[in-house]
């Protein structure tokens, strides 16, 4: 980009800024034939795709690719994913997610998994990465039938430690509900706004950790607990997880993203959860 287009981008009005934004939209839907999950609806729009990488038989795997290589301020995705009777679909991110700085507005993310009867979703994306005074608004909204699985794990890491970076402010909100047979099971709200750095390195908060993750499985019980806590000597950083009704979730917050990535890859082993492919490379 020549220096005079820079130098008009820098000097732009605001709201120029703002309606040149990027959007991106995928729907997708699965069922299964026999043994084998198949695409029966495949949906792409903005600068989102889904590509289905060859996998051993069974499971259908969808790897999500953001061609814009980012989100900023302004910027506004969704992801649908359905899961018809039997179906079995893991799905992730080619990359971790990176959100930049913000000029005002909130980068927002909305996930819906919809899963009926005897499928499984199996949701591994690579982490999202905040940088400084980055504005991410998340909503993850999931129906599940009553004897439905999921598995999903969602990582967060505030800035590039190993490249000296630090997320001095910024904003994050995160709403998740889960439900299950129609029935409200998990709900949480989350939201740091301001002086990050500072929030986090409160001893009840994060301890100075700078990266985070929340792990939630559906069903989940007492075995999955003992195993996760068996693995406990192969964690760097901090592991907690719990059951009730019928669901377990795992808490992990890490002094960076390699050890918190490390950590994600030892609790997923335990529960007998093969890493996708692209997040061993």
């Amino acid at each position: 980009m020549s220096r005079a287009v820079v130098e008009r981008l820098r000097l732009a009005p605001p709201e120029r800024l703002l309606a040149n934004r990027a959007t991106g939209r995928i729907r997708l839907s699965v069922d299964a034939k026999g043994s084998r999950t198949h695409r029966t609806s495949v949906h792409e729009a903005g600068s989102l795709r889904v590509r289905f990488p060859t996998t051993a038989p069974g499971m259908l795997e969808a790897v999500l690719i953001n061609t814009a290589g980012g989100m900023t301020g302004g910027d506004d995705f969704s992801i649908s994913l359905s899961l018809d009777e039997g179906a079995q679909l893991l799905a992730g991110t080619a990359a971790a997610e990176k959100i930049y700085r913000s000029t005002g507005a909130d980068s927002a993310l909305a996930l819906t998994i919809d899963a009926a009867t005897g499928s499984r979703c199996i949701w591994l994306p690579q982490e999202t990465i905040l940088f400084d005074r980055a504005r991410l608004s998340r909503r993850i909204d999931v129906s599940l039938s009553t004897n439905a699985g999921l598995l999903m794990a969602e990582a967060i890491v505030f800035g590039r430690s190993a490249m000296g970076e630090a997320v001095e402010e910024g904003s994050l909100i995160d709403r998740w509900r889960i439900r299950r047979g129609g029935q409200l099971v998990f709900a949480e709200n989350v939201r740091l706004d301001g002086a990050i750095a500072r929030t986090l390195s409160r001893p009840a908060v994060a301890n100075g950790g700078v990266a985070i993750a929340t792990v939630l499985a559906v069903p989940g019980d007492e075995q999955m607990i003992a195993a996760v806590r068996d693995s406990g000597e192969q964690f760097a950083g901090e592991v907690g997880i719990s059951a009730w009704n019928g669901i377990a979730v795992a808490r992990l917050c890490a002094p960076d993203g390699a050890a918190l990535r490390h950590d994600l890859a030892a609790l997923l082993s335990s529960l007998e959860v093969a890493m996708p492919r692209l997040w061993l490379q």
